[in-house]
């Protein structure tokens, strides 16, 4: 990785792209840092804590959601946006259309995927105005986390609210728009980049808070020493299973045009184990974050005695049946998102239009038959994978009772799949300029 790096480096252009694309990542990061007027930022870190959605969410936005800064929101609204058009565009036939239109085509989804984007940042924003709105409890008391909340004038009330709101969902327009800077002008995916930059700058917080727990408990330090070394484990198993394929090998048939002879050449049909990525894990994220969504909207929390608080805590992290009930979602989602995006009749067809064969199997449905029971075999492997990686560091922290690490399963996954991503675009870039000529 250090080698592709440094060959890049040497390149004027794949410079230039490099520094445009940290100078982007910056300003994300200046932007992080701008509060939301009408705010009390310190207690809105208390609430944080005792809600495993605005936990998630923080997590993706690199601390800035606990800060009440103008970039709150981050990348989660387009996220779940893009989720939202990529599922419809399997049901609603003229998206379907539109998804096979190539380089046009493609530019119209991601205008719509812009505009839904919009309108989840605006939903999400009210439910989290509402959530502060409740306040949070602690053993002082209940904590306002507005300055204009109930019992203040109502104007002052309503304008504060429209402020709030709209500077969390201006924020999330300025991280698209940062996005679309990279993808025009830097290295990777821009939506990807800003991803891992806000999850990568929340390890040295949860660094420095290892360091603290070991100096003032240092019965905590063995498993201090196993969750790093457990760690290091987890972040080369999920190199080698995101890099993990079945092939499917393939020959096709000679055919003789005029005096020349082609095909006859051998190759493959590659079935990754982690084919789905991150998604069934966010699918299952969000589906079990709805009901403290719904119960946000409504300024339950989580952090009183009402029977809907205890609602909300019971789809907590915390929560034993939580572990289970993830783990089940995420098995099926891979299986769902494998189905939506791999057919194996199409692939079967395309083979037999180019005179190509699996070996061993005649053309048509007993191709497709193979690969569609080689890409069940290979989905169990990746979901099973998923599964486990996801809820380790969950079960981890319910045994030892210490707070699971920021890069956790979820954000381990987002931010090596987004290094290799990264890495294999500059090796390509790289290629393709200096690729020997006739003459060399």
């Amino acid at each position: 990785m250090l080698t592709v790096f440094r060959n890049a480096w040497v390149d004027t252009a794949l410079r230039k792209k490099i520094l445009y694309t940290l100078f982007i990542i910056i300003l994300f990061r200046l932007g992080s840092s701008i509060f939301v007027p009408f705010l009390n930022n310190e207690g809105i870190k208390d609430l944080i804590g005792d809600a495993s959605l605005l936990n998630y969410l923080d997590t993706m936005t690199g601390g800035a959601l606990s800060q009440g800064t103008l970039l709150a929101m981050s990348i989660t609204p387009y996220i779940n946006a893009s989720i939202i058009i990529q599922l419809l565009t399997v049901a609603i036939p003229p998206l379907e259309r539109l998804s096979k239109e190539g380089e046009e085509g493609r530019k119209k989804i991601n205008k719509i995927t812009k505009f839904t984007s919009l309108g989840i940042a605006v939903i999400q924003a009210v439910a989290f105005y509402f959530t502060l709105r409740g306040g949070v409890r602690t053993d002082y008391g209940v904590t306002e986390l507005l300055k204009y909340g109930e019992g203040a004038d109502t104007l002052a009330q309503v304008l504060s609210a429209i402020t709030i709101v709209a500077c969390f969902v201006a924020g999330a327009s300025v991280i698209i728009w940062l996005g679309d800077r990279i993808n025009e002008n830097g290295i990777g995916n821009g939506i990807s980049m800003i991803l891992f930059a806000g999850i990568v700058a929340r390890f040295p917080d949860d660094v420095n808070t290892y360091i603290k727990l070991c100096q003032t408990d240092a019965s905590k330090i063995p498993f201090i020493v196993v969750i790093v070394l457990i760690y290091i484990a987890m972040m080369w198993f999920v190199i080698f299973m995101t890099n993990a394929e079945r092939r499917i090998p393939v020959q096709y048939a000679k055919r003789v045009v005029g005096r020349k002879m082609y095909g006859g050449q051998s190759t493959h049909i590659p079935i990754k184990v982690a084919m789905s990525g991150v998604m069934p894990i966010i699918f299952a994220m969000s589906l079990m974050s709805l009901p403290q969504t719904i119960c946000f909207f409504f300024g339950i929390n989580g952090t009183g005695d009402s029977f809907w608080d205890g609602f909300v805590r019971f789809f907590s992290q915390n929560s034993p049946v939580y572990a289970v009930i993830y783990f089940l979602l995420i098995i099926a989602f891979n299986y769902f998102y494998v189905a939506i995006s791999y057919n194996p009749v199409e692939i079967a067809n395309n083979l037999k239009k180019n005179n190509g064969a699996i070996p061993g199997y005649r053309p048509g449905k007993p191709t497709s038959d193979f690969i569609h029971n080689s890409l069940n075999k290979v989905t169990l492997i990746g979901a099973i994978f998923l599964g486990i990686v996801a809820i380790f560091p969950i079960i981890f922290s319910m045994v030892s009772g210490i707070p699971g690490l920021a890069l956790g399963g979820t954000t381990m996954l987002i931010v090596v799949g987004v290094a290799l991503e990264t890495v294999r675009s500059l090796e390509s870039q790289i290629m393709m300029r200096h690729h020997p000529g006739f003459l060399d």
